[in-house]
């Protein structure tokens, strides 16, 4: 009984008298251990407290099983919260899961209405990957939640579970426990979007997708539901798009809108996506990060002037920030957009001079590759070449990344044989890369192997069959060469399907209508084609049909509006060539 006086002394004393100004190292090892006892309650006995102190040198000492053993026998002789949490936590620190189910299923026991106690049954029996076992606890968190922290507890639960085994396991359980609540007005949209969330990690699109619409007639305005909304555009279920009008009519998230733009930007429907930025940027003039978004979406919608002073505000806007990664990046951006600019303005050097400064160490594949092109359209392909060539490569993946921009290079040069070869060694270092197929194959195409271009974009359709550039450009190179129409007009409609309003693939519709003998349905595709997306072989395509329904003027509009754009684009010459049209 000395020892264990003496151990509660210690806990009761002041430090300064506790351990003397010479003491050494286990004395204040010793100590420490003392603090963290003194959380056990003041009528504890003198033999706890030393159990404790025991228990927390042993942890300090390297020993997690001896300490835990000591504290859980403390915690189960004097019902102590603490005591068990602690036990618990070392057990946890020691990656001893099993160890800490067993004492946080003891502290539980204890006390059954402790709300700690549950929640640590249930994230150890998920991390566990007891997935059924933890529907007990699951529905008790629920039902024990304050009425003011249930929708976090209910949005928090795809997190919980993002790590389980057995998707499909976890999405039943979560959604047996959820039923009740999916039925009460409160929390009804939350619990229908979490329904979704976890039918859509288990792979259940078509489930997650009806979630989804629940969760929108319960409540249009609801931010979770709008965040799974652009959850679901991300994974290509397109259907679920027009849930989020009623809710971008309202007062949404700023970060809600700006993924909406950034995914409109990814299905190159850049008008709609410009009137989602400018709303942001009205909003918020603050957000540096909306304004260099913005004038992305402008310059990619051929509004040069526009994207020029958006970027000057953003410009403005950025050097009031502190320094991060993130403003380097946002840099690093913003010299590449002053580098496109200048770019589309003819003027080369000053887009020389903005690249450099995007990769002062000359390390990034990406800028040595604009670079390189700016090179050779200085008629400079050997300076270009060596640029990309003299990249260093430390495993495969880089050196097919490497022959990828030397292809890019020499198509830049209308070198297609050499452009052909480097990018076939591409596709031999990494046989399963799909945009390196899909670009070996455009290449054959250019030099006549059609036959070799469909092997190749069947190939990627049979790994990927909802890959919708592979869709596009089989049916485009069918419809372009009057083969198989009828075909060609159903994959790009599956295409389109896939990426609706893609300004290229609608491109690609009012082709094979042409070509299908509907020139009034192929004009009305090629003017939104063109509207959305400012191009030059948008521009040819629009122009022949014009000029078939004898619009000669408007022909000849369409065809200058292509040449502004890019002079020496190869499919519009080639149309004014046949059809004997000066500009």
């Amino acid at each position: 009984m000395l020892v264990a006086a003496a151990a509660l002394a210690m806990f009761t004393a002041p430090a300064w008298a506790t351990v003397p100004a010479d003491a050494g190292p286990d004395a204040s090892k010793t100590l420490q251990a003392a603090e963290k006892a003194e959380a056990v309650s003041a009528a504890a006995t003198a033999e706890l407290f030393y159990e404790v102190l025991v228990g927390e040198l042993a942890v300090g000492g390297g020993d997690p099983g001896q300490g835990y053993a000591l504290m859980l026998d403390a915690a189960r002789r004097s019902h102590s919260s603490e005591l068990y949490r602690r036990a618990t936590e070392i057990a946890l620190q020691s990656r001893s899961a099993q160890s800490a189910l067993t004492a946080a299923q003891a502290w539980h026991q204890a006390d059954p209405e402790s709300r700690d106690a549950n929640r640590f049954v249930l994230r150890i029996l998920v991390a566990l990957n007891r997935i059924q076992d933890s529907s007990e606890p699951l529905a008790r968190e629920l039902a024990n939640a304050p009425e003011g922290s249930k929708i976090a507890v209910i949005n928090a639960i795809p997190l919980l579970y993002a790590h389980a085994s057995d998707k499909e396991l976890a999405a039943r359980v979560v959604e047996a426990a959820l039923t009740e609540l999916q039925d009460q007005p409160a929390t009804s949209a939350n619990a229908w979007t979490t329904t979704g969330r976890m039918r859509l990690a288990a792979g259940d699109k078509p489930g997650a997708l009806v979630a989804a619409r629940l969760a929108h007639k319960m409540d249009p305005a609801n931010d979770a539901m709008a965040a799974f909304v652009l959850q679901l555009l991300d994974e290509k279920v397109t259907e679920a798009e027009p849930l989020l009008k009623p809710y971008l009519d309202e007062h949404p998230l700023a970060e809600v809108r700006l993924g909406y733009a950034r995914y409109l930007s990814e299905t190159s429907q850049y008008d709609k996506a410009l009137v989602q930025m400018r709303t942001v940027t009205s909003e918020q003039p603050d957000n540096a990060q909306a304004w260099l978004l913005q004038s992305t979406l402008e310059l990619q919608a051929g509004k040069v002037d526009a994207a020029e002073t958006t970027l000057n505000h953003f410009a403005e806007l950025y050097q009031q920030l502190p320094a991060s990664e993130q403003v380097q990046a946002q840099t690093r951006q913003m010299y590449l957009l002053r580098s496109e600019i200048a770019q589309s303005r003819g003027d080369l050097k000053q887009a020389e001079h903005w690249l450099s400064l995007t990769d002062e160490d000359g390390t990034r594949l990406n800028v040595q590759t604009r670079r390189a092109l700016l090179l050779v359209r200085q008629g400079r392909l050997g300076e270009a070449l060596a640029l990309v060539r003299n990249m260093p490569a430390a495993d495969d993946k880089q050196a097919a990344d490497k022959l990828q921009s030397e292809a890019i290079v020499l198509r830049e040069a209308g070198q297609i044989d050499r452009a052909y070869e480097a990018q076939s060694g591409a596709v031999k270092l990494q046989p399963d890369n799909d945009d390196y197929l899909y670009d070996k194959a455009m290449l054959a195409e250019r030099l006549g192997r059609l036959d070799e271009m469909e092997r190749e974009l069947r190939s990627i359709l049979a790994r990927n069959p909802k890959n919708p550039q592979a869709l596009n450009a089989l049916g485009f190179s069918l419809a372009d060469h009057n083969l198989r129409l009828e075909e060609a007009k159903s994959l790009i409609e599956q295409a389109l399907a896939l990426a609706p309003g893609d300004p290229f693939i609608t491109d690609s519709l009012g082709w094979v209508e042409y070509r299908l003998g509907h020139p009034k349905r192929a004009l009305e595709l090629l003017r939104e084609a063109m509207r959305k997306q400012p191009d030059p072989e948008i521009a040819a395509h629009l122009g022949e049909v014009l000029w078939k329904l004898g619009e000669h003027a408007s022909a000849r509009d369409a065809w200058r509006a292509g040449l502004r754009l890019k002079r020496d684009n190869a499919t519009l010459n080639s149309t004014l060539k046949r059809f004997g049209v000066r500009l």
